[in-house]
């Protein structure tokens, strides 16, 4: 198998050809955070926390890391202020949250203690990482869970054809690293 030699934050990084600059820096213990990568499911880019700064030869640009695949000579930056700020952005947009779970963690991390974008709604356990719903897909083979809305009003929502058999399906629970369907699990008790 061909490796490719690449640096990240200021460490050189042997990774294999192909593999994404998230799995190359995990591999060897350099963090960067995510919110819809997971190990069953095909890189989506979805969340978009894992943006990183690359140069390729003069150019810097920002991509992401969970779908860009490793190139030789290629310079990774994971903590720049320009990604950091795009971070907090994003986490701004996905406020309110409840006080538990990933997007929490993210906010305490990046000093992000309210938004600029707050609507009037309740907090949601739900980060938008779109795990439930590409689970559903890729892995079940259904459509019965989606997103609708756009911005600050999209949420993942069941669908009209596939709906009344998800809540009793359960499959994607574990996925969930929210604790979203823990809400709907509540609303819904498992069929006898």
């Amino acid at each position: 198998m061909k490796t490719v030699t690449l640096t990240i934050n200021g460490r050189e990084v042997t990774a294999r050809e192909g593999q994404s600059v998230l799995d190359a820096a995990r591999a060897v213990g350099i963090d960067i955070p995510t919110l819809c990568a997971h190990d069953q499911l095909e890189p989506a880019g979805v969340c978009r926390f894992c943006m990183v700064e690359i140069t390729q030869g003069k150019k810097t640009r920002l991509v992401t890391s969970c779908v860009f695949p490793v190139e030789s000579g290629l310079v990774v930056q994971t903590e720049t202020e320009r990604v950091n700020n795009i971070r907090r952005m994003l986490i701004e947009l996905l406020l309110p949250v409840a006080p538990s779970g990933p997007l929490n963690a993210l906010a305490k991390r990046y000093g992000v203690v309210k938004s600029r974008f707050q609507t009037a709604e309740e907090p949601s356990n739900c980060s938008l990482c779109g795990l439930c719903v590409r689970y559903c897909e890729q892995i079940n083979g259904e459509h019965a869970v989606g997103f609708v809305g756009r911005g600050v009003n999209r949420k993942v929502a069941l669908t009209a054809d596939k709906g009344d058999e998800c809540v009793f399906c359960r499959k994607c629970y574990s996925i969930c690293n929210s604790g979203r369907f823990v809400e709907i699990a509540e609303v819904f008790p498992e069929q006898p």
